[in-house]
């Protein structure tokens, strides 16, 4: 079934309640790791949906928005539900509880919600807490590894009509974003970017030129990896389009695929779904140009520009 985030896996384990820490996941990820072991704790005790959604005076619906992290929790709601599900140790309702309270604390984007569809809040959320993200790109260069001008020139392909003011917006929020990645302890980034991408003069020359430098830049980072999937290549594995493979340190979180439509964007968490890509985006590293060659590639372009 492909829905965002719907892993219904119970993983093993006794029916001993044992909260997760809230350390450095960010409230999207808190919100599912809370809600995943609140199915634990509900699934290992045989209680249904209903009978939990009636403790919290709320429909067995709801129980399955907060089991899959899609909505903040109440304290009462959480008290009610450890009582139904038998966790008595004070200490451990009080680790519950204050990790609500963390999941429920507003993501560093909150500013810009004006500006987010609510299918790519959640990607920056997941973004934010991950640990590794591989990106394949046939269009653009990846957004995290975009320059300002360049950005700039992305987002008044797809807003047009927006005031200069929003553009700037989009542009900060993007930027934002990349600060993760060059902060100490950031994330991994394994970026392959069609050639295609590379020779599409967004921005005009000078942008362009910019651009490759960045990337070049963005290559004498420990945590980032850049290769260059070239013309020479003919086809490749991906032919399917661009997609990204967000992996957290959570045993909780499986590893999410990302696929961005013009409108709306596809979350994929099931192992059988996820394996396709993690094969292809693997088959793409190979059929890519090596990262010496890549480095030799983004030369010879900047040579060009």
């Amino acid at each position: 079934m492909i829905s965002p985030l719907a892993q219904d896996g119970t993983p093993e384990g006794g029916p001993e309640a044992n909260p997760i820490t809230g350390s450095g996941g960010g409230p999207t990820a808190l919100r599912i790791l809370l809600g995943a072991q609140l199915r634990r704790l509900r699934t290992t005790r045989g209680i249904s949906r209903e009978e939990a959604g009636r403790a919290i005076r709320a429909s067995h619906a709801k129980i399955s928005r907060l089991e899959l992290g899609r909505v903040g929790f109440k304290p009462r709601d959480i008290a009610d539900l450890l009582t139904l599900y038998k966790v008595g140790d004070s200490s451990e309702r009080v680790a519950f509880l204050q990790l609500a309270q963390q999941a429920n604390e507003p993501g560093w984007w909150h500013k810009y919600t004006d500006l987010l569809p609510t299918w790519f809040e959640l990607y920056i959320g997941l973004e934010e807490a991950a640990s590794l993200i591989r990106t394949y790109e046939i269009q653009f260069v990846p957004g995290l590894l975009q320059t300002e001008a360049y950005a700039r020139a992305v987002i008044q392909l797809g807003h047009s009509g927006a005031s200069a003011t929003e553009i700037e917006r989009r542009v900060d929020l993007r930027i934002s974003r990349q600060r993760r990645i060059t902060a100490t302890g950031g994330p991994r980034l394994w970026a392959l970017v069609d050639e295609a991408a590379l020779r599409r003069p967004l921005g005009g020359p000078g942008v362009m030129r910019a651009q490759v430098e960045r990337l070049l830049e963005a290559t004498e980072a420990p945590n980032v990896t850049v290769q260059v999937v070239p013309f020479g290549q003919g086809g490749h594995s991906a032919a399917g389009g661009p997609f990204s493979i967000l992996r957290f340190t959570e045993q909780d979180l499986p590893d999410v695929v990302y696929m961005e439509q013009l409108t709306s964007a596809l979350y994929l968490d099931k192992r059988e779904e996820t394996d396709p890509y993690m094969k292809v985006m693997d088959h793409l590293c190979v059929e890519a140009a090596t990262i010496a060659e890549s480095k030799r590639f983004l030369h010879s372009l900047r040579a060009e520009l």
